[in-house]
């Protein structure tokens, strides 16, 4: 039985487009990055916390198989996760406007004894923002407990000049990587 470590109804979402089905573990795993841990590893590090975490949760389900993901926004080295408040998003989307960041999400699969690990990296350039856009944005609410401030899929896409990369990957699971991490452990055809 798969299941999902994630609060995040857009993971939930976006895993039930597989045609599977899952069960979803709520987990609260804090997301702290290390003084001196590089970007890609502590997305990598979050991910399999997750995943592990929810392992132990269901580790009395036979043949329990438990997916974690973890997704950040970065630009110049700098991790933008959830904004605190929306002070924080205003400063998030103004260092963002005009500019390309990076999104990576890694993807944790684990069952007993068996864990593999995927990571998508994707290119978006957000165009130049004004003043009055953000405050529209922020005002909007969708920003609420979303890496660097924004959701892709809602109204914050019409800010988006391009994206190289995984439009699921940037939503929060990459659909791609997460299919071929299932057929590994032999959860889906």
């Amino acid at each position: 039985m798969l299941h999902l470590a994630s609060r995040s109804p857009r993971r939930a979402e976006l895993l039930a487009r597989l045609g599977l089905d899952f069960g979803v573990i709520d987990l609260d795993i804090p997301e702290q990055q290390g003084a001196s841990e590089a970007a890609f590893e502590y997305v990598r590090r979050v991910a399999r916390e997750k995943a592990g975490a929810g392992l132990l949760e269901v580790v009395a389900v036979p043949d329990a198989a438990v997916l974690g993901a973890d997704t950040e926004v970065i630009l110049d080295g700098r991790v933008f996760g959830k904004p605190a408040d929306a002070a924080a998003a205003v400063e998030m989307l103004r260092a963002l406007s005009g500019r390309t960041h990076e999104v990576i999400t890694a993807v944790s699969l684990v069952s007993a004894g068996r864990e593999a690990q995927a990571v998508s990296t994707s290119q978006v350039k957000v165009t130049l923002l004004s003043d009055a856009e953000i405050a529209a944005y922020i005002d909007s609410g969708e920003w609420e407990g979303k890496a660097g401030a924004y959701a892709i899929q809602g109204r914050f896409q019409a800010y988006i000049e391009y994206l190289s990369g995984s439009y699921s990957g940037v939503m929060g699971l990459p659909l791609f990587e997460t299919s071929r991490l299932l057929k590994q452990f032999g959860l889906l055809a």
